[in-house]
């Protein structure tokens, strides 16, 4: 990573908060109406379905879903469509499993996704960039951080130190990102997947099939009871692992949750964890649309309610109802996951991740809006998790 002052490599740490989120200017068009999908509890849509309640009740409900600029540079040109609601639609999705006793600045984002939806806005596309890919961190001056090479993750860190708070954490990765793999965004959200246990509470529960049984390197019960490993310790008293077995079945939020942050033990490592991280969000975008959730205002204002605890969204200045009555395009059902590498370990030979020639082509298809066409000649990139 790079040196001087604010260039020390990410994890040593500085001070805390991020200060409070500026607006983006609103957009031309309700852009962000056609975004909801990605959210997973946050699906308040569906084909054929209709939505209980008024935008009355969904602005009130989504009222405490936090807002600001997540995107800064990397954000798409007019030309580019990013001031239009016709054309595709790319969104950054930051997953961060953030404590409340960890500082606001030390947090990575281990789990990037991309989400596509193409010009016809029937079908929804998600792609997830390895952790440990190698990438060029340009130098971001809001945190003081000077630029350099490292694995992706640490972008996040580096734009968040010094006061950058999560908004710049995420205005670095999304300029990583750019640089990377040439695509641009029209929005963002920053997804606390610990704050998506109160999400899947509030669903009941999600289904997930296990397709290697895992040992969890972060849970353990206690007469019982599912807890932390720190804060089980401090008990004193007997542990034992939490274990995944491979098969399909109902989760609680905390197993879901706490299945979906393995890699260790598995044999694709990172790459078996992000289609596991796809799958819970494509699981609880199912249970949201086919639960019921739709057609019950009061179990629709718990939903967004629960939502909100967990997200940060880039909206453009648009409300939060506004889309939600707009994208009905795209379901569950059409929500396709991706690998990266096709699934398998791609090493430089210094403890990184280098994309392939394949996965490279997968984001040009990205930036072209012929994702559809690149995966119907490329079954391989298609996720086998249910």
């Amino acid at each position: 990573m790079g040196g001087g002052p604010g260039g020390r490599p990410p994890g040593d740490g500085g001070r805390a908060g991020g200060g409070p989120a500026k607006k983006r200017p609103k957009r031309k068009d309700p852009l962000w109406a056609r975004l909801t999908v990605i959210f997973g509890a946050v699906l308040m849509l569906s084909s054929g379905v209709g939505i209980v309640g008024s935008k009355v009740l969904i602005g009130q409900a989504t009222g405490d879903i936090a807002q600001g600029n997540l995107l800064g540079d990397a954000s798409k040109s007019d030309a580019e469509g990013g001031a239009s609601l016709d054309g595709p639609i790319d969104m950054l999705l930051l997953g961060v499993d953030a404590r409340e006793r960890w500082a606001a600045d030390n947090v990575r984002s281990d789990s990037i996704i991309i989400l596509h939806i193409p010009a016809s806005h029937d079908q929804a596309y998600l792609i997830s960039i390895p952790r440990d890919t190698q990438a060029e961190i340009p130098a971001f001056p809001k945190s003081g951080y000077t630029g350099g090479t490292a694995k992706i993750n640490a972008a996040f860190e580096a734009g968040a130190r010094n006061g950058g708070g999560w908004e710049g954490g995420a205005q670095l990765m999304a300029q990583t990102i750019k640089r990377l793999t040439g695509v641009s965004f029209d929005g963002a959200a920053i997804i606390n997947f610990g704050g998506f246990k109160n999400v899947i509470d509030t669903l009941g529960t999600v289904r997930i099939c296990v397709s290697h049984e895992v040992k969890s390197k972060h849970m353990s019960f206690v007469d019982g009871k599912p807890m932390w490993n720190a804060d089980a310790k401090k008990t004193g008293k007997p542990m034992t692992t939490v274990v995944h077995k491979k098969g399909c079945r109902e989760m609680e939020g905390w197993a879901a949750l706490d299945y979906s942050r393995q890699r260790y033990g598995l044999p694709g490592g990172d790459y078996d964890r992000q289609q596991n991280q796809q799958q819970l969000i494509k699981a609880m975008a199912r249970k949201a649309t086919d639960g019921g959730m739709l057609t019950n205002p009061a179990k629709l204002q718990q939903l967004t309610k629960a939502a909100g605890k967990a997200l940060v969204l880039d909206t453009g200045g648009v409300a939060i109802e506004d889309f939600v009555f707009t994208m009905r395009g795209v379901t569950a059902n059409e929500l396709t996951m991706l690998k990266t590498n096709n699934g398998t370990f791609n090493a430089t030979g210094n403890g990184t991740e280098a994309l392939n020639a394949e996965t490279m082509d997968m984001f040009r298809a990205v930036k072209q809006d012929k994702l559809a066409e690149f995966v119907f000649t490329h079954p391989e990139v298609i996720s086998n998790r249910k």
